[in-house]
């Protein structure tokens, strides 16, 4: 969870509930092979990124909604959507009894292979496509310690980055970790090639060796666990009349490497509740003007969440990046009004997902002028850099 997150979550009074499931990280924990631990500040100080299990959270939103008086239907699966009458057909089985919902409106919720958007698929002039990366994942466990607290830095968003694959731990308040293994479905180093036990060991012995044996149950989680895909989605419209509207990944399903799926989901109600506010009950109106700001901001944040895996699987541990990010960074913190790092405007700030990658597109090109400079290398902290940058904006 990031800023935009917790202003969704502040307007609707719930932030400090759902603070108190969460830990704050302000910082990446690199795990490069042949260098000892060090870490990189995500912003500058007090500024943090949460940590929260998703089970937990979604639990602690249906509580808190159910106390607003939000009536939940469990164990009925969504089968059909008549999409002018803003009908909803659901029932245990797709050939079994359904029983009929019928509302004034429906919001579309529903997740990357959404019901109620593959209804609207069928709707002529729908644009649909949905592109799968080569890369699966697989969930693991780093248990506690026995007195119950975390094996390692609590406060960190660990990874460790191996080029084409990497492993991530983040931090959960009973004092574990879950851990996720992206790696590609096929290749020299790759799910495939992990079929026995004996494998599972020896890849994780050679990659990951610091924390292999602080996994809990490995090599028979890792064989029990599912291999799931990644999906980017996008589609359009968004919205059917004045009856339905897409929310959250049923609209723009992204990787997860910015962490930003959810957060842009909420920020979707966040926008539609200003929009409610000013156009009352005009639905027409109110879905038009939601779909039309938000899906460049959806198009957006996909395109940056797929780079940032390119940058924590193999750029993390390219010194020519790291020097580059160490410029950047002490740049924008002499200049804090003339540059804003891509990833402190996505994370920390609620400017829209497209001003994000539009002026990181523009501060690559300045960067890629200043780091064919002689000898960046020594004299990267240098007023000659400086200068540079500040002609070049």
């Amino acid at each position: 969870m990031s800023n935009r997150g917790w202003k969704t979550l502040a307007a609707i009074g719930i932030e400090e509930k759902v603070k108190e499931i969460a830990i704050p990280l302000d910082k990446r924990a690199m795990h490069v092979i042949g260098k000892p631990l060090y870490f990189q500040k995500y912003g500058k100080a007090g500024e943090a990124i949460w940590s929260i299990p998703r089970g937990v959270l979604n639990r602690t939103m249906i509580d808190l909604a159910e106390d607003a008086g939000v009536q939940f239907k469990f164990e009925e699966k969504v089968w059909d959507v008549d999409l002018p009458e803003a009908k909803l057909f659901t029932g245990n089985t797709e050939k079994g009894k359904w029983k009929e919902y019928k509302y004034d409106i429906i919001f579309g919720c529903d997740g990357a292979f959404s019901r109620v958007r593959h209804k609207m698929q069928r709707r002529s002039r729908f644009d649909y496509s949905q592109d799968f990366i080569d890369v699966g994942y697989k969930e693991l466990t780093i248990t506690p310690n026995e007195d119950g607290s975390h094996k390692l830095d609590k406060n960190s968003f660990h990874i460790w980055p191996r080029g084409k694959f990497m492993f991530i731990a983040m931090p959960n308040l009973d004092g574990s970790f879950t851990c996720t293994l992206f790696m590609p479905f096929e290749g020299e180093v790759s799910f495939e090639k992990i079929t026995t036990t004996e494998e599972a060991k020896a890849f994780f012995s050679t990659y990951f060796p610091n924390v292999m044996h602080d996994i809990d149950n490995l090599t028979e989680d890792f064989f029990t666990n599912p291999t799931s895909a990644m999906v980017t989605m996008k589609c359009y419209p968004w919205t059917y009349w004045d009856k339905v509207a897409l929310v959250g990944d049923s609209a723009h399903a992204v990787v997860p490497f910015y962490g930003q799926g959810m957060n842009a989901g909420f920020e979707d109600i966040y926008e539609l509740d200003l929009l409610m506010e000013k156009y009352d009950d005009d639905w027409a109106t109110i879905f038009q003007c939601y779909q039309e700001q938000r899906k460049p901001n959806a198009d957006a944040i996909a395109e940056l969440s797929y780079r940032n895996f390119v940058e924590m699987s193999s750029k993390t541990a390219d010194p020519k990046f790291l020097l580059q990010k160490k410029i950047e960074k002490s740049f924008a913190q002499r200049h804090p009004d003339k540059w804003i790092p891509a990833y402190s405007r996505v994370t920390f700030s609620d400017r829209s997902y497209a001003e994000a990658l539009a002026e990181g597109d523009a501060q690559e090109e300045i960067m890629q002028q200043v780091m064919k400079m002689p000898n960046i290398e020594e004299k990267w902290d240098s007023v000659e850099v400086e200068e540079r940058i500040l002609s070049l904006l």
